[in-house]
């Protein structure tokens, strides 16, 4: 009776287990070598991603009463929280050094975070969603406020913890609501009891859930913590924050949607449509002002965001396929522009202000043109992995009939073009400072192929239109 449980949650169980040796490693080591946990951490996550991919069967599985689900959707989505967390763990070996906050707690931190996301997108009812989304949002909290020594980080952590805390409290209002008027709490029992129709309370509980995981995509109106948080946090901390906790809160909307509540789709695509408009808006407009380069990524990815909400509520096998596809794009831009911030250093001080960036490119050519591919990418320039992204869920709007929701979008990416090109003109057109200092190997690298990877989308993109068609698979 156990054993197909525990062959379901193999990568989790795995991974929660090496997260425990490598806690206690760092606590009674006698070095407390933070590089050693750093490797360790990098291996757990392998190990992870090689069981998600490889040994957790194929097909839909069930375990522990249907709490925990393992489908396509969960195979594929685990597979890119894991490697946008390896990721930021690579970004951060030397920046932790070079601001002298190397402690072996973080990598810890982030396994026990990816742990948290990898059992929420396997939730399949409302308790194991919350179980897991609070998991990794307790060390979420704890990294943002990494740097004891600044008053911005603490600052950062404090305002993520009480205001993930109020999401948390709305999430369980709407969840005790969800529970009452239908009397279950997995999301196929939900789906059975709403065939009979729509209550208020429904309604009102499934609003609820929504505005607490509409906190974690830092969607319009709950987007409030996401400036001083990206600002405040150390970089790979944002780096981290900008991707992985979103792609499981995208997949856990997803499956509650599209699994739990497809009875009320008339009710919830009209949230999602003013979510994606509001953070689109928003996100293009309040960009412009910005001077701090982590503040303007803030808002760069709350209008992304809205994009990814347009193919949720486009629906249907296109606005999904896009919605994925908008995701994977998104992490390998969000990726390479943040190990570009990172790599950014002059007189041993981190480059945080555009106008910092002043003639980049006659000093370091490279990460200039690097810089500048990407931002074209997320402004959507054709013919940039970017400009595809964008396509593919606003072609699913207009197939949709949503013609306002794709001509806001549009709009939205026109304006929103304003800032990143501002950067571009910046570092090609303004006079020159101080030359910046050298990249270590690992920034290059993931510089390297995120332009390769935006630059190349157009010529292959198979990969990932696969990828994300394997996705959505499960709830077509």
């Amino acid at each position: 009776m156990l054993n197909p449980m525990f062959f379901a949650a193999r990568p989790e169980i795995a991974l929660a287990v090496m997260a425990m040796i490598l806690l206690m490693l760092g606590v009674f080591g006698k070095n407390r070598n933070a590089d050693l946990i750093n490797t360790f951490s990098l291996l757990a996550l392998a190990v992870a991603g090689f069981l998600v991919i490889f040994s957790t069967g194929s097909g839909r599985v069930e375990a522990f009463g249907g709490a925990f689900i393992v489908d396509d959707l969960a195979r594929v989505m685990k597979a890119l929280v894991i490697f946008a967390s390896a990721l930021a763990l690579i970004m951060s070996v030397h920046f932790m050094k070079w601001e002298k906050i190397e402690r072996f707690e973080y990598p810890v931190l982030i396994v026990l975070a990816t742990l948290g996301m990898m059992c929420m997108i396997s939730a399949g009812g409302l308790i194991a969603l919350y179980m897991g989304l609070e998991l990794q949002a307790l060390a979420l909290y704890v990294l943002a406020a990494m740097n004891r020594d600044s008053a911005r980080s603490s600052e950062a952590g404090l305002k993520y913890f009480v205001l993930g805390a109020l999401s948390s409290g709305l999430l369980l209002y709407g969840a005790s609501l969800v529970y009452g008027f239908t009397g279950v709490l997995s999301f196929a029992g939900i789906a059975t009891a709403l065939k009979g129709g729509m209550s208020v309370g429904v309604t009102v509980g499934l609003v609820f859930i929504l505005a607490g995981l509409a906190f974690k995509i830092s969607s319009v109106p709950f987007h409030m913590w996401t400036p001083d948080v990206y600002e405040g946090a150390p970089t790979p901390v944002t780096a981290f924050f900008a991707a992985a906790p979103k792609m499981a809160a995208m997949a856990v909307i997803i499956r509650l949607l599209f699994d739990g509540f497809p009875a009320a789709s008339g009710q919830w695509k009209q949230v999602l449509i003013f979510m994606a408009i509001a953070s689109m808006v928003l996100g293009a407009f309040a960009g412009i002002a910005q001077t701090n380069i982590k503040r303007l990524m803030a808002y760069s990815s709350i209008g992304h965001m809205g994009y990814v909400l347009v193919g949720l509520a486009a629906g249907g096998a296109e606005g999904l396929r896009g919605a994925v596809i908008y995701l994977v794009v998104y992490m390998v831009m969000t990726a390479g522009v943040f190990a570009c911030i990172i790599a950014m250093r002059r007189d041993g001080r981190a480059i945080e202000t555009i106008e910092d960036m002043a003639g980049l490119s006659r000093n370091n050519k490279g990460l200039a043109f690097a810089l500048a591919l990407l931002m074209f990418s997320l402004a959507g320039i054709p013919p940039l992995a970017g400009f595809f992204a964008k396509y593919f869920v606003l072609l699913a709007a207009v197939r949709a009939e949503l013609y306002a929701l794709a001509i806001i979008g549009v709009l939205a990416s026109v304006v929103s073009a304003v800032y990143y090109l501002n950067i571009v003109k910046v570092m090609y057109f303004d006079e020159p400072k101080d030359a910046v200092a050298a990249m270590p190997l690992e920034l290059k690298m993931i510089i390297a192929l995120s332009a390769i990877f935006v630059l190349g989308f157009v010529i292959w993109p198979g990969p990932v239109i696969s990828l994300a068609q394997a996705a959505i698979r499960p709830l077509l």
